[in-house]
């Protein structure tokens, strides 16, 4: 199966899983996929986002109308009445089993923990774990994660999301980098390229490599989006896909 760096993002829809402070589920998850769009955009990756206001279903429904890279959903976790405010740490929920989509849910999700170990303040508490419950692992048709980032109802916890969004955006896109072995790139002044070819088309590809997946193709003189360099390819957007074009071919607008 060919692995396109193209993923479906998924933020908590939750709206009435409160934090202890300010805010909600859903208020800071999609804060956090807001600040991860740069990031995205920059690096080549194309992505497709849910909707706040309809629920799970509705974006494991939009997930499967298309194949995706990854579908990353992003939450944060409340503990058990019993225990409410006491736990912390980070749980990255993965497929469990041997099919393909498995394997790489798994694989994806020890990359995102073993990046979340590098900011969350307790790093031995940040684990990927398999799940039998989560139906935005299990139900999609694309491989999947689920990030509980940490505990809403835990005042350390809350804090440090409400505190880290950038830098929780930025290692989410870092793992997701890593997963489609494609260079990370901080995010840059967005210009517009022309294609500058002599006469034929451009070829955009998946990932910065002659030898890698065309996604589209750019006529002679087409504009381009241009998110970021990396060596002598852009990271671009042309309609509809995003990808790399080699950096010769094309004119930056001063």
């Amino acid at each position: 199966m060919l692995i396109l760096p193209k993923i479906y993002l998924s933020p908590s829809t939750q709206e009435f899983n409160l934090y202890t402070n300010r805010g909600s589920e859903e208020y800071w998850m999609n804060k956090i996929a807001d600040a991860m769009e740069p990031y995205l955009l920059a690096s080549g990756i194309e992505f497709v986002r849910n909707d706040p206001q309809k629920t799970v279903v509705n974006s494991i429904e939009q997930s499967n109308l298309s194949h995706y890279g990854m579908h990353v959903a992003l939450h944060s976790n409340a503990s058990p009445e019993e225990m409410s405010g006491l736990l912390r740490g980070s749980d990255v929920y993965y497929r469990p089993g041997d099919s393909q989509n498995a394997q790489l849910s798994q694989r994806f999700a020890k990359i995102v923990a073993e990046e979340l170990q590098k900011i969350y303040p307790i790093p031995q508490r940040v684990n990927a774990r398999p799940t039998n419950q989560l139906a935005e692992v299990l139900q999609t048709l694309s491989p999947a994660v689920l990030i509980e980032l940490a505990y809403h109802d835990n005042p350390q916890d809350a804090q440090w999301i409400q505190e880290n969004v950038d830098n929780i955006a930025r290692t989410i896109v870092k793992a997701l980098t890593i997963y489609f072995g494609i260079p990370f790139a901080m995010p840059q002044p967005i210009r517009t390229g022309t294609v500058n070819t002599g006469g034929a088309n451009l070829n955009i590809r998946s990932m910065p490599s002659t030898s890698s997946t065309i996604v589209a193709v750019a006529p002679n003189g087409s504009q381009l989006t241009v998110y970021s360099q990396s060596g002598d390819w852009y990271a671009v957007r042309f309609k509809n896909a995003t990808g790399y074009v080699y950096a010769p071919y094309v004119i930056i607008s001063q």
